[in-house]
Parts: C-alpha cells; structure tokens; sequence
C-alpha cells in the first residue's frame, strides 16, 4: 500500500479554540475532579470549577500587564501543575505560548524569546530568572517577566493580583478574539540538527489533533473522566502537550510531574494510562532485569521475560496454548505484577512516541500486562499522525493513521503526510516551510517506512541517518541500535559507518548499570571507563550485545567493531534532545577520533 486516510471523527469549526475545554468542563462538571496538584508531598485534587477560576485569574493578570491578542508569552519550566496551568491561561488571554525547555542553554532561551519576538516569559526558578535577566537587555521586545518559584522577579500570585480590576466578561471576550486559524503556540524544534525552528500551531491545529486521536478507535475507553494519567515528559514538547490537551478535553483526571521524580510519584498518583519514550522503557526493562540479577533471580527473569513475549506474539496468532498460560500465569505472580506495581498497579495501557520502541519492548510489555502502544508524529504535525489503539494494534508499527490523517509513501521512501494537524509553517522561516511542503500540500516528514495492506505504518529509518556503505550497501542504524540498547549496560548507541567499508557502532555504558558489573566481576568502584574499555569481561559484555543486534540484519550490515565512549551520551553534553533522542551530527563531531579508530589497522 502506498497511501491510507482515516475519515475525520471532529471536523473543526471556524470559532474553535482550544480553551474551550476548560470553559465547558467548568461549566458542565464544576465539582468534578479534573486535575491532582502536587503540593508538598501530597496530590491534592483540583474541580473543573476550581482550574477554570485560576486559568482566568491569571489571564486576567496578562490582559493587565498588556498582553495583547496575538502576543508570544515564553513558558519555561519543568512539567508540574503550574506548566498547564499557564498555558491554558496565556491562550485565553489571547497570547501564544512559546514553550522553552528548562534545561535550555542562555543561547538557547535568548534565540527562542527573540526569534519569536515574545513580549513576556514566565520562568520557574531564580536560575532561570538570572537567563532572563542576562538576555532582556537585547531583548527590545520583552518588557514583563514573572517565575512560579524564588524571588527574583514577580510570582504568579502577583500577576493574578495585578489583574484584579480586570473582569470575567472582559477575560471571555478577550479569550473568544481567538478562532481556529488563529496561532496558539510555537514551539521550537528540539534541534537535531542546526538551530531550532519555531513551528506555528493553530488553535485548530490542536483542536483538530487532540478530538481525532481521542476519538480514535477504543481510545474512549482509556481516557474519559473515570480515568487518570500521570504526565512526566516535558511540556516544551509537543508531545507531552498533546496528553496535556487531551486529558482536559476527555476529562481525564491529570497529575504532572517532572520526569526525575516519575518513579516516586507513580506508586502514589496509581495512573491508568501513562505516556513515556522508548528510552524511558528501555530503562525500566534494563533496571527490572538488573534487580533480578544482583537478587540472584536472573535465570527466572529470563525464563517469564521469554514467556511475556511468547504470550504476546500468541495473542496475534490464535491465542496462547494451555502450557504456556500456566506459565504466564507464575510469572505474573512473581515477576510481572511487581513491573506494574512500580506503575501504580492500575496502568493497561501506555503509549511510547519520539523514537522508535522496537518489537522487543513492545511485546514483553504487553506481556507482562502493560499494553504499550506505539505512536508517531511530528511537532509539526501537531503531532500525532498514527497511532496503535486498543481496538487496532501490530506491534513493531506505529498503527494506523489517526482519523482526519492521511499518509503516503513517496517514490524514495518518505513519508508524507496531509490533514489539518498540519501545521502553519516556521516561524519567521518560509524558506524552510517550503521545503518541508511542497507545491501538492504534502509534508514531507524525513523519515522512511512502509504502509501494510491494512494501513499500518512501519518506520525503518530517517533519510538523513541512511548509511550507505563504501560497497553501497543501504543500512538504517535504528534497527542495530535499539537491539544495541536493550543490553543491561548500553546507555546510548551510534551505529556509523557512511562511505567505509563496514558498519560500526560507538557505545556509551549506563553508569548505574557499570557500578553493578563492577561489583559483580570485582572492579573497583572507582574505575574510569578509559581504563576499562579494554577489559576482555567487559568486552565480551558488549560483543555479545553487538551479536544479538546483528541478528536481525544481514552480514553485510553487520556491526563488525565497536568502541567503548570514555563517557555517556547526555542532554547537558549536547549530544541528547531533551526526549533523549540522539543529535547524530553532534555525536559525530565530539567522537570523530573515536570513529576514525574503528578504521584504521589497530585494535577498536
């Protein structure tokens, strides 16, 4: 197949807007519980009628301040209650929220706030409030600054309090200047690679994305108002942003938290649907296994972890025999049911998206009880386009297009894609958006994948990560690495190999993870990674890793030497995105020493 839409289930009105959510929940539910607030220690419950007043408090507050329709408001800060809060308050007031991740860099929250022309920012820490206040001198434009925490410049009860003569009528006029063609937010690309582009989303854009992928098949049954969610990625990205949307409008009750205290935060808040990337899942595999290791139950981790895939790919074929339900049934007792605990216990469903999961995760997942279904998107496409559901699943795809989408497959590969989650270009950027649509109002993603005769969607790679071999072979480096990272040891991984004349891999070890292998095999703690590296255990550790990998691909896209990196791949190195993806051009430039080695005549 090389094209498939999904009819549209929410067609969307010209006056749409994405506040309206919060305005019929409050005005439908006023006394339900629509949101939990983490407030020292505890998760306090918070009414429809209780957010909508705070939400036009604070917009009140911008409309004081002169926040005038159309304007950008920067938003910086961890995910946590005030992050949406916030957001939905600066689009009723008829501003655009530009999202800034926290761990931005000063060039980077100064490229942001003055590519995007932002007349206010509101930061969460003093930190961040010393950025501000080292960019606004070159910042004409930026002429109010508020922070959720510490003291250096006005706190949100401040900003309310300033809207005090404003009132609730003036708030809904000002909000209902904003129609679905109008802009609600730029968000900036994380930036793989070059500076990040602001990306234009309409409040239809949001509308139209949000309905049609709740609306989706047996997604109702997930998310409704009986339901919960915790949300732990961060907001600056339009992925976590979609939940955010998504939750307010099915009336999912939402708690938000940042990532570093998720793990805390799960047993407490007991979620029933949670959304993560594929590094989160490869973590919580890798720590699961680990446990069972030091605890000296590897061999039963391995026998159930074999049974939950064997049990899920069943599933797809007629149903699991009597023998191997017995068997799934043990190791739901002794190992399955303590991963779901460290969930909250309730989570069936979960949803993995920015990067590709695997048919490995995704099948010991499902068969340990927690169904994670694989998504895909882009922030330009606002940003899902494809979604496994509960009632439509093939692991190792990103599922069908959600409705109102459609995907093509173009001659070379690419995937495009068209509907009104498309978004309204870059910012300050036609040049770029013009190569990213073209003439027909196809968006050409970079990425390669086929269509299934059923419509679901296979990613093999993106175009720009193609490897192509000195003999010319073709090799997409996803495939070896996601099998790479499944390794209890492997952090990160970088398969290279363009224009040489095999495949090779660099490879950064998990610090936690090495602190165990050291104990087990009598290393000292204190041992750097340069002096082990050479280490024929460890050694052997990754090379039975890369034979693993090199299974699923043919030998001459086999990985055939690999190095050890002296350090792991982080975002505060710049070699990660704030989802954790790899910036590929940037891992290249740093170890380009390190790849050179994997080709000369000494040992790798």
């Amino acid at each position: 197949m090389r094209e498939c839409s999904v009819p549209v289930e929410y067609a969307v009105k010209p006056d749409d807007n994405i506040t309206d959510d919060v305005v019929l929940n409050a005005l439908n539910w006023p006394d339900a519980i629509g949101l939990k607030r983490l407030t020292n220690g505890s998760w306090t419950p918070v009414t429809w009628r209780q957010f909508a007043a705070e939400v036009r408090g604070i917009a009140a507050g911008l409309v004081a301040a002169g926040v005038e329709p159309g304007d950008r408001v920067g938003l910086m800060s961890r995910t946590r209650y005030e992050w949406t809060l916030l957001d939905y308050a600066i689009l009723t007031a008829g501003g655009v929220t530009v999202p800034i991740y926290p761990t931005s860099s000063l060039a980077q929250v100064e490229w942001i706030l003055g590519d995007s022309g932002a007349r206010a920012v509101v930061v969460e820490t003093d930190e961040q409030a010393e950025l501000i206040a080292a960019v606004q001198p070159r910042l004409p434009a930026l002429v109010r600054a508020w922070q959720i925490d510490g003291t250096r410049l006005g706190g949100l009860a401040d900003l309310a309090a300033g809207g005090a003569g404003v009132t609730p009528e003036q708030v809904e006029e000002r909000r209902r200047t904003r129609g679905a063609g109008d802009l609600a937010e730029i968000v900036y690309t994380s930036g793989t690679t070059g500076r990040p582009k602001g990306c234009m989303l309409s409040h239809g854009n949001i509308v139209s994305n949000t309905r049609n992928c709740m609306l989706n098949d047996g997604f109702p049954r997930v998310f409704n108002e009986h339901a919960s969610t915790l949300l732990f990625l961060p907001l600056a990205h339009s992925y976590a942003q979609l939940i955010q949307y998504g939750a307010i409008y099915s009336r999912t009750v939402l708690g938000l938290v940042d990532l570093a205290d998720a793990v805390a935060e799960l047993p407490a808040f007991r979620p029933t649907a949670v959304l993560s990337v594929p590094r989160v899942w490869e973590k919580a595999y890798n720590n699961a296994k680990r446990q069972a290791a030091a605890g000296g139950h590897g061999k039963i981790f391995a026998q159930a972890e074999a049974a939950a895939v064997a049990y899920s790919q069943a599933l797809d074929a007629g149903g699991p025999g009597l023998v191997l339900r017995l068997r799934h049934q043990l190791f739901d007792r002794l190992v399955y049911s303590k991963l779901r605990a460290a969930l909250g216990g309730r989570v069936q469903y979960a949803w993995s998206a920015a990067a590709p999961l695997g048919t490995r995760l995704g099948h010991f997942f499902r068969g340990c009880g927690i169904n994670v279904l694989e998504g895909y998107g882009l922030t330009e496409t606002s940003p899902a386009t494809n979604s496994n559901s509960p009632e439509a699943e093939k692991i190792g795809t990103v599922g069908r297009p959600i409705p109102g989408c459609t995907i093509r497959i173009g001659p070379d590969g690419e995937i495009l894609v068209k509907g009104p989650m498309v978004f309204q270009g870059y910012w300050n950027n036609e040049a770029a958006t013009k190569e990213m649509i073209d003439a027909d109002g196809w968006l050409h993603t970079g990425d390669v994948g086929t269509l299934d005769d059923d419509g679901f969607l296979a990613i093999t790679g993106r175009k720009k990560d193609l490897i192509v071999t000195a003999a010319g072979k073709n090799v997409a480096p996803a495939v070896l690495e996601d099998r790479l990272r499944a390794h209890w040891l492997v952090s990160q991984c970088l398969v290279v190999g363009d224009g040489k004349p095999y495949i090779a891999a660099l490879v950064a070890l998990d610090p936690e993870t090495l602190a165990q292998w050291k104990a087990d095999n009598g290393r000292q703690q204190t041992a750097a990674i340069a002096g082990l590296r050479d280490d024929p255990a460890l050694r052997a550790e990754i090379q039975a890793a890369v034979d693993e990998a090199n299974k699923a691909v043919s030998r001459a896209e086999a990985i055939k030497k690999f190095v050890v990196l002296d350090d792991d791949l982080t975002e505060a190195g710049g070699q990660l995105t704030p989802t954790l993806k790899v910036r590929r051009n940037v891992v290249v430039k740093q170890y380009a020493a390190a790849i050179a080695s994997l080709y000369d005549d000494g040992r790798s």
